[in-house]
């Protein structure tokens, strides 16, 4: 059991100030979209690697992060990490080009992965059994404040200053936690785990490459190049990871149904989710002519919905098992996006609420059954790096869905608009929107919204199926089972 620390209250600020900086700037980078757009002349595929190089490279890093930090020092490692954030943000704030604000963005997430893992582990240490879980439930509430702040911090900043101001932001909150951090936060280092820096280059190799594939395909095609490197990196990583003594992730795990299947089952809800923020994001503004605050706050029903639902859903998960938590929360989703599909291009706030209140009541009922059932398949050896795992699963799906999803709503745009239309307009609506033909404004707004309900009908059929799986993979444990492992996350 950890001692309790005299400043520990004080130490979970610092770690919630530096959990929530990573949080509210993917909230307030979303709103920007269309001002990027405009300002650094991006296409659309370059707004899609904007938002999606940020949590490729956060998750591709995080179970490396993680070993660096056990085995250097969280409060070191987490310092540094805030530092590297911190001056990435400069860069982004700065960018004169597409590419120089990716750059900023790959950056802030090298940063953002070196913090995440350390602030976990150092709640885990400062905080004994008694209190812990109070202390994680405070630190999970920020997540989803920064989740409904971003958007609307983002929409304010924009609308009384400029774009590069949603990164500006962050470097006072980074100088105060470091600051911070110096002064309150105890050293603490974990048991030493050897790096597989093989298995972190093989994967981040494959990851890359496989969504590179997705983001290109909708104007350039198949990059047959880029998808054999996709699936000689991914292939390579599976060989190395079976054969190494010292796997980086230890894939039997994934021969347990509740691994797999919880695993899946997040994996889905994050690319739906991933492809529905930048989707709807640019239908608030571009479509129905929302300003940046106001499409903030159109957001905001979705996580109030999911802070509500996601306390009952782990409650009954304990009650009634995590499988038929998993499947309802699912069905819910499948849900969420049906009522997504009938939004139209003359719709107005209360449509988009509902569907968005839907969404984020199907998301809180599946995402804690989904975690339950992954976290009590791991072994206490390797609950550490299956929290990790955790982390980096989702971090992955929200990247896929971002490609996925972001590359069949560009490919449908292009198909719903006149072939008669400039060759710049029929590639994305912000180019569409830019011409200032009042006729060609309208078609591109009726295209996007046919093609944003298209990509959702394909997202609910998907999730629908995912539902299944869930129904056939997951098996049901005592609860008490799962209990010691969830206290061990982070400790290794």
């Amino acid at each position: 059991m950890a001692a309790r620390h005299p400043r520990r209250w004080l130490i979970l600020i610092v770690l919630c100030l530096s959990t929530l900086v990573l949080v509210l700037d993917n909230g307030v980078l979303t709103v920007a979209i269309p001002v990027l757009t405009e300002d650094l002349g991006a296409s659309a595929q370059q707004i899609q690697w904007i938002v999606a190089s940020y949590i490729l490279v956060f998750a591709g890093l995080l179970l490396t992060a993680g070993s660096l930090s056990d085995r250097y020092g969280r409060k070191k490692v987490m310092i540094v990490g805030l530092a590297i954030f911190g001056a990435a943000s400069l860069v982004a704030t700065y960018a004169g080009t597409p590419e120089m604000l990716i750059a900023g963005r790959v950056l802030m997430g090298v940063g953002g992965a070196i913090v995440m893992p350390s602030t976990l582990s150092v709640l885990i240490t400062v905080f004994d059994d008694a209190e812990r879980r109070r202390a994680m439930s405070i630190w999970s509430s920020v997540l989803m404040v920064g989740l409904i702040g971003g958007p609307v911090l983002g929409g304010a900043l924009i609308a009384k200053f400029w774009w590069g101001s949603v990164f500006l932001i962050n470097v006072p909150v980074v100088v105060l936690a470091i600051a911070a951090a110096v002064i309150l936060m105890p050293e603490s280092k974990g048991p030493w785990r050897k790096p597989d820096p093989v298995g972190a280059l093989l994967s981040m190799v494959g990851l890359v490459a496989l969504v590179w594939v997705i983001i290109e395909l909708p104007e350039h095609g198949v990059s047959w190049p880029t998808l054999a490197l996709a699936v000689v990196g991914l292939a390579a990583f599976v060989v190395w990871e079976v054969r190494t003594d010292v796997p980086m992730v230890p894939l039997q795990l994934f021969r347990d149904r509740n691994f797999s299947g919880g695993s899946l089952s997040l994996v889905l809800l994050q690319v739906a989710n991933g492809g529905l923020v930048l989707a709807l994001t640019q239908y608030l503004q571009f479509v129905l002519g929302f300003s940046p605050t106001k499409a903030g706050l159109a957001m905001a029903p979705m996580a109030v919905a999911v802070i509500l639902v996601n306390g009952v859903g782990a409650t009954l998960g304990q009650k009634i098992g995590n499988r038929p938590m998993t499947v309802a929360g699912l069905v819910v989703l499948a849900g969420g996006f049906g009522v997504m599909s009938t939004l139209t291009a003359d719709d107005g706030f209360g449509m988009v609420a509902l569907a968005l209140g839907v969404f984020g009541a199907g998301a809180g009922l599946a995402q804690p059954a989904a975690t339950a059932a992954l976290m009590g398949s791991v072994p206490q050896e390797y609950a550490g790096v299956g929290s990790a795992l955790n982390d980096t699963v989702q971090q992955a799906g929200a990247a896929l869905g971002i490609a996925i999803l972001g590359s069949a709503l560009a490919n449908n745009f292009t198909a719903n608009m006149p072939e008669s239309a400039p060759a710049a307009a029929r590639r994305s609506i912000g180019q569409a929107l830019s011409v200032g033909d009042p006729g060609l404004v309208h078609v591109a707004r009726v295209a996007f919204a046919e093609s944003m309900s298209g990509t959702f009908v394909a997202s609910a059929l998907a999730l629908l199926g995912s539902a299944v799986l869930a129904r056939v993979l997951l098996r049901d444990k005592k609860t008490p089972d799962a209990e010691p492992v969830a206290d061990e996350v982070a400790v290794g």
